[in-house]
């Protein structure tokens, strides 16, 4: 016999699945193995007793064993009235054999199917449903996501980061002010006011919950996960996202289930149906006719079914067994019919937790919670913290703030160009929260940091003026903006998409200078993003690098209070520039690499200009300079990295110019009325095509840079001239040898040529200047710098 303790092999699936099993299942499968017990009980009985026990009728009337007539034969015994003679059967030696072949054919032949195969029936039913039950754990394409799902929720049910999150939750459900307490009082005041202007301008912000509200972290607290137990959450967080978009891009495990369930309530109908019908026909007395008489003299025979009784009892407990089977089926499909299985809302858990965020799931990820729900709703609760992107916010923090510390962070402290306190980030998850106790901290730079949201402690640093974004997409909270909208001056951002300009810069009402590197061209919500600029009443300073065909009409409109407009277009051309007419306040205007043909005529009216830089431009003709005179403040042009090939005369009428850029052109000669630009002191025309250079050059009297390398020369050595300035004591006889020189130059009204190496040599002599002869291999754009106050 099989051992019953071994019957729970058949329903009993991987104890992992349980917790995918509700009530209903768990009650089904016990069902199951009762009907187990019966089919193995009833087919043990058969097996090992006699099937069925016969005995020849000696009279037979209309192919029955007639009990009359055995009456009739009993009372002729004791009587003197003679019957008619008895039959007699053939005899043998081997009689039991006779008897057993009879049983045998009896049972085979004449025995109903239904008593016959009863056990064997049960079994078989019993294994459909127990198939039906689990298929969806063995079934490859089920199997797989519900391993992988069952395995994640373990881990998150006992990973030390769900019990942190939800302690911390209890936490601030009874102290629900902000751990704030670095900030100053009046933060509360501008936290609110930014808060308006926030759902104004920056919807974005109005989808989340700012910290504060959430709660902020104690630093007191990081010692509770160590590094390892933080990295394994990390993990979890990131396997919990890939499941989720895996698992909720079909239904296949909801639609399998659904389907099992209805080939049960069809199985059970139809045994319901036949059983009911079939129970009746297990009878007790069964008569036997076979033809078998030449073997054993008799064709009729009297048959026992000994297990008939039994067998009667287990199949009315068995159809009561199939029947609750069948309810809880039914049940079960009533169940996933009337409700949307296939959404699965966090709602409860949100309202109870500071988790507002948790995301709602759909298709077959929502259908295994609704089921976890009916084993244990704590293992959904805890669960959901693997899908809040708040709680993977803390947990990163977590972790950054253990593997940045305050020491770390000082030591990646350095002074830029400006001399100015700088960090710079460089792809982190992150900023850690030790980078806001750096108080003298004046410029941050944040570079590759996809998910970063500036909290509101940054208010701690006080000395913070300047931030670089680069493809950084930063969020902010209301209480940071505030801080930000008062004292950051200076922004630069870099992005690849035009979606990465965070929105909420648009409400930095202080901001004077901002960077904008990236494509602003792009096919879908072309300047859109960038509408914003109409916002920044005090900006003075914006540089574009792009790849524009047109200047933005955002941009113009701005433009009205810009001091210095940069635009670098990456070799694109810029072809519509007549909206510069409206910058009437520009003092700096840079076109650089826009493919420039001509100088735009728009620029002629901007009489506030300082400085004019067309670098790395298409220009072959600066005709237009003559337009310049009207420019009266203007000291610095830069017309470098061009295809110049003559410098008009009208050079001359620019008799404010103080720093003058032809270098990297293809310039042969130049006109002695550049001469006339007497304030010039700062002169570059190296990389040309120079011969020779006038001596009316010794009337720049305030000359300090003069270079002339890589040009046309006899010979292979560059000259640059260079006069460094003197103390205040020494300027009036150094203006006089410059007079002096230029009269020895000019003298007679003989103009000197020769080679550049020889006028460079007569000249230094003749004013003065020390000549500085560099090899031919010597870089001179290094030299070309353009620096005020020089």
């Amino acid at each position: 016999m099989i051992p019953v303790t071994e019957l729970r092999y058949f329903a009993d699936t991987q104890p992992a699945y349980r917790i995918l099993k509700p009530w209903w299942d768990v009650f089904t499968d016990y069902i199951s193995i009762v009907m187990l017990m019966i089919a193995v009980f009833g087919g043990t009985l058969q097996v090992t007793q006699d099937k069925m026990i016969c005995l020849p009728c000696k009279w037979v009337v209309n192919k029955t064993c007639d009990s009359y007539l055995s009456r009739l034969y009993f009372n002729a015994t004791f009587s003197s009235v003679p019957l008619a003679v008895e039959p007699r059967g053939i005899q043998y030696d081997l009689d039991r054999h006779q008897y057993n072949y009879v049983d045998a054919v009896c049972y085979e032949n004449k025995l109903h199917w239904f008593a016959k195969y009863f056990p064997y029936l049960v079994l078989l039913h019993t294994l459909v449903f127990l198939a039906c039950s689990n298929f969806w754990f063995k079934f490859p394409r089920t199997s797989s996501k519900l391993e992988h799902f069952v395995s994640i929720l373990l881990k998150c049910f006992d990973s030390p980061w769900t019990t942190r999150a939800l302690s911390e939750t209890v936490v601030e459900e009874r102290d629900p002010k902000p751990v704030l307490g670095k900030l100053n009082g009046s933060m509360d005041k501008k936290a609110s006011c930014a808060s308006e202007d926030v759902e104004a301008s920056v919807p974005m912000l109005q989808r989340a919950k700012t910290r504060i509200e959430q709660g902020i972290v104690d630093h007191s607290e990081t010692g509770v996960l160590d590094k390892k137990e933080g990295e394994q959450a990390k993990a979890l967080f990131e396997k919990v996202k890939k499941f989720r978009t895996h698992v909720e891009e079909g239904d296949i495990v909801y639609r399998l289930y659904i389907r099992q369930t209805i080939i049960k309530v069809i199985k059970f109908i139809l045994i319901i149906c036949y059983t009911g019908y079939y129970v009746s026909h297990i009878q007790f007395s069964v008569d036997c006719s076979v033809d078998i008489e030449n073997l054993t003299g008799y064709r009729m025979y009297r048959c026992a079914h000994p297990l008939a009784t039994l067998f009667k009892i287990l199949a009315c407990f068995y159809i009561s067994l199939v029947v609750v089977y069948g309810l809880i089926c039914m049940y079960t499909l009533c169940w996933m019919l009337r409700r949307s299985l296939k959404k699965y809302s966090f709602e409860s858990i949100r309202e109870e937790s500071s988790y507002s965020d948790i995301p709602d799931v759909k298709n077959d990820f929502a259908f295994m919670l609704h089921m976890i729900d009916q084993y244990d709703p704590l293992y959904s609760k805890r669960f959901a913290v693997f899908l809040s992107e708040v709680s993977e916010n803390k947990l990163r923090q977590l972790n950054l703030n253990n593997e940045w510390s305050l020491e770390k962070l000082r030591q990646r402290i350095t002074r830029n160009s400006q001399d100015k306190l700088e960090l710079h980030l460089f792809m982190l998850s992150g900023i850690p929260d030790t980078v806001f106790d750096l108080l003298e901290l004046e410029v941050l730079k944040l570079e590759l940091i996809p998910d970063v949201t500036i909290p509101p402690i940054i208010a701690q640093l006080t000395s913070l003026k300047e931030m670089w974004l680069y493809h950084t997409p930063a969020k902010i909270e209301a209480p940071a903006l505030a801080f930000l909208r008062e004292n950051l001056r200076s922004l630069h951002i870099k992005f690849t998409d035009i979606k990465e300009i965070p929105l909420w810069i648009y409400s930095l009402k202080n901001l004077t200078e901002l960077h904008l590197t990236g494509n602003l061209s792009a096919e879908n919500n072309r300047y859109i993003v960038i509408d914003g600029l109409r916002e920044l009443k005090r900006l003075k300073v914006l540089r574009l690098k792009s790849n524009l065909t047109k200047l933005p009409q955002v941009v113009t409109d701005v433009g009205v209070h810009l001091q210095k407009l940069s635009i670098n277009n990456e070799g694109t051309k810029l072809m519509v520039l007549n909206s510069l007419k409206k910058m009437v306040n520009l003092t700096e205007l840079e076109l650089i690499r826009c493919d420039l043909e001509r100088i735009p005529h728009s620029i002629f009216s901007l009489h506030n200009l300082q400085e004019i830089d067309l670098k790395d431009n298409n220009l072959k003709t600066i005709e237009e300079i003559i337009s310049f005179q009207h420019l009266h403040r203007l000291v610095c042009l830069k017309l470098w990295y061009n295809q110049i090939a003559y410098v008009p005369i009208q050079i001359g009428t620019l008799t404010n110019l103080e720093r003058l850029y032809l270098n990297r052109n293809k310039i042969e000669k130049i006109p002695s009325q550049l001469f006339f630009c007497r304030k010039l002191r700062f002169l570059d025309l190296s990389h040309n095509n120079l011969t020779y250079i006038p001596a009316d050059i010794g009337f720049l009297s305030n000359l300090q840079y003069f270079a002339v390398t890589a040009n046309r020369k006899g010979r292979d050595v560059d000259s640059t001239v260079s006069r460094a300035k003197g103390p205040a004591s020494n300027g009036r006889e150094k203006k006089d040898e410059t007079s002096g020189g230029a009269s020895r130059c000019c003298e007679g009204g003989r103009e000197e040529k020769g080679t550049i190496e020889d006028v460079n040599r007569d000249v230094a002599g003749s004013v003065g200047w020390p000549a500085v002869a560099q090899a031919a291999g010597g870089e001179a754009g290094r030299q070309t710098d353009c620096r005020r106050g020089e």
